[in-house]
């Protein structure tokens, strides 16, 4: 990360909070069980899958984590009580992951259970490369005891091949995303192209492999190459699913479904917004040179 970069993220959190939040509202369905309901009911009714998750990360105390759960078994019942079309995604660092790896696990199992008493399907989200490994080891042990549960991997990351590969011998439940976080070289590519290139194969190791994919870009030229993947493998639409954010790319997204493909959108919700905002823009400073910009527009 550059020096102007570095200093970009440092004054995010001098940026007035009405300010943050209106960057985020697009994006964030609410701070409530309620609001995020009503958003996901509107999804559903324009035709699209949706994913929620509580927004909240790097907990320090496990009653964080606790209520984290709690919370989540909420989401869980008012999903299968409003017969919604929704799964829940998970951050392992709000869950308890930084302070004690078996109860994160043991959180993780707990969830599980509860979405499979509904018929439904926790994804766990990939975070930052220093969460990696554990990550992986709590998803493989309990895709061994679970068919509900599935996992992320990032393209901009040099491991990913080798982890696709492992993840195609249990033909896992895959979500592939470019990846946010901002990376040393060593360990991701730091050019778009290579990004890019990585994406590609990675989705061909997937889909060829077996694995259900989430195919998560907002990427136009990215979506016309999974067309012609999945047109070229001759595969049926129940064995894949474009995803989207909520409040992102709008055009694009009755593009897909237009062409007989599935859509999911991810919807997070929760009172922790503004501190998850100020997080991702710090870890990403393109998008915080804006918020800077808006404010001196507002």
């Amino acid at each position: 990360m550059s020096l102007f970069d570095k200093f970009i993220g440092a004054t995010i959190p001098l940026v007035p909070k009405p300010i943050v939040r209106r960057i985020a509202a697009p994006y964030i369905a609410g701070e409530t069980v309620n609001e995020q309901v009503a958003t996901i009911k509107d999804i559903n009714a324009q035709g699209f899958m949706a994913a929620t998750a509580i927004l909240g990360e790097f907990v320090t105390q496990r009653s964080e984590s606790e209520e984290a759960v709690q919370q989540y078994e909420e989401v869980l019942a008012a999903i299968a009580e409003q017969d919604l079309d929704s799964n829940i995604h998970i951050k392992l660092t709000h869950l308890g992951l930084q302070l004690d790896k078996e109860f994160c696990c043991e959180n993780v199992q707990r969830l599980l259970e509860v979405a499979g008493k509904y018929d439904n399907f926790v994804r766990i989200d990939m975070e930052d490369s220093p969460t990696t490994d554990d990550t992986f080891d709590i998803f493989f042990r309990l895709n061994e005891k679970f068919d509900n549960v599935g996992c992320v991997v990032q393209a901009c990351l040099r491991r990913t091949l080798s982890d696709v590969r492992r993840l195609t011998e249990t033909q896992a439940n895959v979500r592939l995303c470019k990846g946010i976080y901002i990376e040393p070289r060593e360990i991701a590519y730091l050019d778009r192209e290579e990004v890019r290139t990585s994406y590609v194969a990675l989705l061909e190791e997937l889909l060829t492999g077996g694995c259900y994919v989430g195919i998560a870009t907002h990427d136009e030229w990215l979506v016309s190459e999974a067309f012609r993947i999945v047109d070229r493998l001759g595969l049926d639409a129940w064995r894949y699913e474009f995803q989207m954010l909520h409040g992102v790319g709008a055009e694009l997204r009755r593009v897909i479904i237009g062409k007989g493909h599935r859509l999911r959108v991810a919807v997070p919700f929760g009172p922790m917004w503004y501190a998850y905002s100020v997080r991702r823009l710090r870890k990403n400073p393109r998008i915080a040179r804006y918020v800077l910009q808006a404010m001196f527009r507002w």
